[in-house]
């Protein structure tokens, strides 16, 4: 039923003209980048111009959240417009035949920025890494909005840094400079090339959306052996990876991440390259003229990585934040975000605004020019568009931001309300840790028992805000079977 409601409703907008003049949209996520790992989020290592121009030229916000420490839950919250406490997909859940990395699908009741964007009439492409279902079920990108999927489905797969072979739809395409393990066609290179195909296919006044999802700086860290990377060998302090065994850093290697003796300058050779993709991509709009009308935003999924001889202490890529992937602390979850729209909004801000990946589909629909509420689709967002557009007197705020994590033997649970964060490493605990990020934006100092009222608003959050989720229950201390000695 939904499927025939948005043909109907794409046939609707498109024969009323509502398509013309909109913006395009480019929405390029990175995979494990952290909020330290560009020039203009504090990075020292190495420099990402591309994307601090596109920052100067628009707004960088500092408290956008990720949906998740990880990747698929973190992608479905992007993509459906729902927190944690109510997405379908809370985890890295493997389904079906395909094994590790399938990943929970999307069912086809859930609505995604693809789909939103079909009902203003725009034309769609996902390119890079899915995650959200394989090609014969209900979330396969063409079947959740996406008129041109071109890129990993399986997001294990994703682990490889030059595939055997990429999804074009519901087919496969086999890429020869990488057959018999060769390391002819690098992902990320592969995606910026077929980016920018995309764009020069596109014309003014017919608008499109395209979600570019890099592979990068994710683990396997392999990279092409070329001047940027060779730029880096030997700048950096180094603990080499071998494939098969536990890293020093305490890292896995899946059984898919291959040696790296290098992997610190891999990392910055990685974030490097985005940058000049970036580049490319930008340069084609404007070749295309269509650099004037296109709305470009940059962020991540989760924090950096331990993984394949990464580690986020070599760049200090999470900045002054705790943790990392995998972890609801800031590290985890606290992503750059920046938004460019010429002419819209305005160059050079910094917003303080306290955002999340579910707030960007409100804010797609106001772009577009959609009535989410007269679609009966349900967010959990607020719209940024006021903050965008410098009318932050209307801009609705969060009461609450929730998460959660399932990988460890206990659920992990964190809410920030205002300034105050709290974790919860069990459901089963008595109290909470507290911080006031205002004034430790570290999280070093538990103040849980200075503020024993606030952790306790905060602790009532974490036992209410959620609706039950067969596929992800929290994990308590008190359900662990204990073995016991005979």
């Amino acid at each position: 039923m939904k499927k025939l409601t948005l043909i109907f409703l794409f046939s609707f907008y498109v024969l009323n003209g509502i398509a013309q003049n909109k913006p395009n949209i480019v929405y390029i996520l990175c995979d494990d980048m952290g909020y330290g790992d560009l020039s203009c989020y504090g990075q020292k290592d190495f420099a990402t111009p591309t994307i601090d121009s596109i920052a100067k030229s628009g707004m960088r916000f500092t408290q956008h959240y990720a949906g998740s420490p990880v990747c698929a839950p973190s992608r479905a919250s992007l993509m459906t417009g729902r927190d944690p406490a109510h997405c379908r997909v809370r985890g890295n859940y493997e389904v079906g035949p395909d094994g590790f990395g399938a990943g929970l699908e999307l069912l086809p009741s859930d609505v995604t920025l693809g789909e939103v964007a079909k009902m203003a009439g725009y034309h769609t492409a996902v390119i890079g890494k899915w995650g959200m279902g394989m090609e014969e079920s209900t979330g396969a990108p063409n079947k959740q909005g996406f008129d041109l999927m071109y890129g990993f489905l399986n997001q294990a797969h994703a682990h490889y840094q030059f595939p055997d072979y990429l999804w074009r739809n519901n087919k496969k395409e086999y890429i020869k400079e990488n057959s018999g393990g060769k390391n002819g066609a690098f992902s990320n290179d592969i995606f910026t090339k077929e980016a920018i195909k995309y764009v020069s296919e596109q014309k003014k006044g017919k608008p499109f959306f395209l979600y570019l999802a890099y592979v990068t700086p994710h683990a396997e860290m392999i990279v092409p052996d070329d001047s940027i990377f060779r730029s880096f060998v030997g700048k950096f302090p180094e603990i080499p990876f071998t494939k098969g065994k536990q890293g020093t850093n305490g890292e896995n290697d899946f059984g898919a991440y291959r040696s790296q003796k290098y992997p610190a300058a891999a990392y910055a050779a990685m974030v490097v390259r985005i940058d000049r993709d970036v580049a490319k991509v930008i340069a084609q709009l404007k070749k295309q003229g269509l650099d004037k009308n296109t709305v470009i935003m940059f962020s991540s999924d989760n924090g950096s990585h331990k993984e394949g001889g990464s580690n986020p202490a070599y760049h200090k890529s999470n900045g002054d934040l705790r943790g990392a992937k995998r972890d609801v602390y800031e590290g985890g979850i606290r992503e750059p975000f920046i938004v460019s729209w010429p002419g819209v909004v305005k160059p050079g801000q910094v917003s303080n605004q306290i955002s999340a990946f579910w707030d960007i589909m409100p804010t797609f629909a106001d772009i577009f020019g959609v009535d989410l509420k007269k679609e009966k689709v349900v967010t959990d967002g607020f719209s940024l568009m006021p903050t965008l557009t410098d009318n932050t007197s209307a801009q609705k705020q969060h009461p609450f931001l929730y998460w959660e994590f399932h990988e460890n033997k206990t659920s992990d649970q964190a809410v920030r309300k205002g300034d105050w964060k709290a974790v919860r490493h069990d459901p089963d605990a008595k109290g909470v840790e507290l911080y006031n990020l205002k004034t430790d934006i570290s999280e070093s100092k538990d103040v849980s028992s200075k503020y024993p009222q606030i952790a306790a608003d905060l602790k009532h959050i974490m036992d209410t805000a959620r609706t039950p989720n067969p596929y992800f229950p929290l994990k308590r201390s008190s359900d662990l079977k204990i073995n016991k000695p005979n």
